[in-house]
């Protein structure tokens, strides 16, 4: 199972959902070690076909046309960097100038705005005036004579071109009242820009920029701390069976205490216990999907392939082990585990993979992890490189030896039955 993973990188979500979080970092880490295995082949292999390639460019463009890069007195590549090179501006002048060109042009924007508002406010004034004088005239007009009119009519030019004039006048003086406030503006401005690029480091933006990059190096440290403790445990779980020596030691009893085909055959045939008289393997040559998809296969699996190797039996006896449960979900697999101790496990029969799950009471809740049988061995999926030569290896094994360090999960007290008859029936009958 673990060997058709890291060929297809890919794992099946729901296979994913029944792994716990150590499974999963270190199962993670085995693909990414595939990832960099399979990369460095690609870059080992273009390398070389590069070097093939470019062999057979110079001997086909000998006599083409190439590229030629351009080449100073030391024999580089001749590279121009802007503002180093003779005639340049320096970059301070550079920002200088367009520092006070973007002062320039917002104290221009702003004057013209005060001179639209300035323009407006003259515009109204002499027109209220002109309509002032004009209703003054109109007025009184009719109380003059006849030969007066026109005495009027040039008293009302007059008075018009004195009020344009004194208009002209005050446009002329806002106007160089604008452009004195849009130099001074401009200076402002120009300080204002200036100091905002020397303190643009405790601006708002620098801020979020840098609350991003404290949280994306805190994410980074927390999936380093996490491959790294999955390095550490694939390690120790690599060092522990040669430390220890007992996967061999267990191996090696098995093998010893093994009952040949004709001793399993009388055993099976004298045997009181109606479940072994009834699992003896099926002559039936099947092939084996690649995943469980029905109880009916896994059960025809289980007797076919698990029987024989005695997969739920207790060692050198024909007892169902008291740890040992059906085809059960991972539901039922906690409620049976709901009020028990810490330490309390069961195996259960695995829906997704040819293999089991291991059920595990630990003081805040439960854990649950797969163990692979697909092969001519058992081993935890993405866990324990271990391989048992049973499944009562591996629980022994587990008895005495943590299944991670970071859990400390020992295997202490098995969670036997609390129905009748029992929910591993079906796979003995």
């Amino acid at each position: 199972m673990l060997q058709q993973i890291l060929r297809d990188m890919y794992i099946d979500p729901e296979l994913l959902a029944e792994l716990n979080e150590e499974q999963k970092q270190i199962l993670f880490y085995k693909m990414r070690e595939e990832q960099l295995r399979r990369w460095k082949e690609r870059e080992e292999k273009a390398r070389m076909e590069e070097a093939v390639l470019r062999r057979t460019a110079r001997r086909k463009q000998s006599d083409g046309k190439h590229v030629q890069w351009l080449r100073g007195k030391d024999g580089e590549v001749w590279v121009w960097v802007m503002g180093e090179a003779p005639g340049d501006k320096p970059y301070d002048q550079i920002s200088e100038e367009l520092i006070a060109e973007r002062a320039r042009q917002q104290a221009q924007k702003e004057a013209e705005e005060l001179w639209r508002q300035k323009e407006a406010e003259i515009t109204k004034k002499f027109r209220d005036a002109m309509a002032q004088e004009k209703a003054r005239i109109v007025a009184e007009k009719w109380k003059i004579e006849i030969e007066d009119r026109k005495a009027a009519k040039l008293e009302e030019e007059r008075i018009q071109e004195e009020l344009k004039k004194r208009e002209e006048e005050e446009r002329q003086k806002g106007e160089e009242q604008i452009r004195q406030q849009e130099e001074i503006r401009a200076k402002e401005l120009y300080l204002s820009l200036k100091q905002a690029q020397q303190h643009s480091q405790h601006s708002d933006d620098d801020q979020e920029w840098e609350e991003q990059l404290r949280r994306s190096k805190a994410a980074d440290e927390e999936r380093s701390h996490k491959a790294r403790r999955a390095r550490d445990e694939y390690r120790r779980q690599s060092l522990r069976a040669i430390q220890k020596g007992r996967v061999a030691d267990l191996s090696n009893l098995f093998q010893g205490t093994s009952l040949n085909n004709e001793q399993e055959t009388k055993l099976n045939c004298n045997s009181a216990s109606p479940l072994l008289s009834l699992s003896a393997a099926s002559s039936n040559i099947w092939e084996r999907p690649s995943r469980p998809f029905s109880r009916e296969v896994i059960i025809r699996w289980f007797k076919e392939e698990q029987v024989p190797r005695r997969a739920g039996f207790e060692r050198n006896t024909n007892r169902i082990a008291q740890w040992f449960h059906g085809i059960i979900s991972r539901q039922e697999a906690e409620e049976l585990l709901m009020n028990k101790s810490e330490g309390t496990f069961l195996v259960r029969v695995s829906e997704k993979i040819w293999g089991y799950a291991l059920s595990y009471r630990q003081q805040s809740g439960f854990k649950h992890f797969l163990v692979d049988a697909s092969g001519d061995f058992y081993s935890f999926l993405g866990v324990d490189p271990n391989r048992h030569a049973t499944l009562t290896d591996l629980i022994d094994f587990h008895k005495e030896e943590i299944i991670t360090s970071s859990g400390g999960e020992l295997l202490l007290e098995p969670c036997g039955q609390q129905k009748n008859p029992p929910d591993y029936s079906p796979l003995f009958e």
